[in-house]
């Protein structure tokens, strides 16, 4: 488990985290959020040891990581945002120098470099320099040293940054096999990759937890969850159709598309059934109509309004 307990950081004036607490437990992947200048980069360098905290504490399976640095940082795998290697060094070359590092020799170096170049696939570039390989192919060597020695916890700043659709799908898919026995950590921008891969979310801002909970937790605190989506054929006012509905909270008109509206459920109530049997009874011009599971990135605007800022 890694336990975060009222971690704080000051840059002389300026506060990155602010009183932070949370912890995550062994088969989570955890989706860490929050808009530019939130504390993000900043916290996982303190989870990683990188930068000391101010105040609070972060411990790794019980090792606190100012104390107890070395077990604490043998635990954990770590791909930076803009990861750094050798240029002149090729794919196998640099994964074999990050082996030795940790300690691996002959049979068992020869066989961990073999595995993380198969799990990442990177064989078709193993013997290729990294200063000529893609972003994305660079990002992928960056993600194999970070499993090379099967940590106990993952700690991922922007995984699939530069990555083409198959490539990203191809990371996610590994990342959610290695969580089976893992703590992992994702720090991303991109809100449907944790839908796709975390089992949880913590989002911040101004350096304070502002949201934590599953994906499907976070979505259904949105104004849309149980909305329906109307695409009409021709134009009609629905509000007169729908007073009757108790549950409906009101009705938003595609500003681009005026034939395309959403109508708005109360917190936790179900519509769908009630407008469509409106729909039928008053044969509304319907091309089609869905319900809305909820929206991560509303969420994610409404708990962090007002919250970027620099650092």
């Amino acid at each position: 488990m890694i336990e975060i307990t009222h971690l704080s950081k000051q840059f002389e004036q300026f506060t990155a985290v602010d009183d932070l607490s949370f912890s995550v437990s062994e088969g989570e992947v955890l989706g860490f959020l929050g808009p530019n200048g939130a504390g993000k980069s900043t916290t996982m360098k303190i989870i990683t040891g990188f930068l000391a905290p101010t105040s609070g504490s972060v411990t790794v399976d019980g090792h606190n990581i100012a104390t107890d640095a070395l077990a604490a940082k043998a635990l954990m795998g770590y791909l930076p945002e803009g990861a750094p290697s050798y240029g002149d060094m090729t794919t196998l070359g640099f994964l074999r120098f990050v082996g030795e590092i940790r300690g691996y020799r002959g049979d068992e170096l020869v066989q961990r470099v073999g595995r993380v170049l198969a799990e990442v696939e990177l064989g078709s570039v193993a013997l290729q320099k990294i200063d000529t390989l893609s972003k994305g192919f660079k990002r992928r060597v960056g993600l194999a040293q970070a499993i090379m020695h099967d940590p106990k916890v993952l700690i991922l700043d922007e995984p699939t940054d530069g990555l083409d659709p198959n490539q990203k799908q191809h990371v996610r898919e590994l990342i959610k096999n290695l969580a089976r026995d893992k703590i992992v950590i994702i720090s991303t921008h991109i809100l449907e990759e944790v839908s796709a891969v975390c089992t949880r979310a913590v989002i911040i801002a101004n350096g304070r937890l502002v949201a934590d909970g599953t994906p499907a937790e976070l979505e259904a605190s949105s104004k849309y969850h149980q909305a329906v989506n109307v695409r009409l054929t021709q134009p009609l006012e629905l509000g007169g159709h729908l007073e009757s509905l108790a549950d409906v909270a009101g009705i938003e008109v595609d500003a681009e598309d005026s034939l395309s509206l959403r109508i708005l459920a109360q917190a936790g109530k179900s519509i769908y059934s009630q407008v469509a049997k409106i729909a039928q009874e008053q044969n509304w011009p319907i091309a089609e109509m869905t319900v809305v599971r909820g929206q991560l990135e509303d969420v994610f605007k409404q708990v962090t309004a007002g919250g970027a800022r620099r650092g």
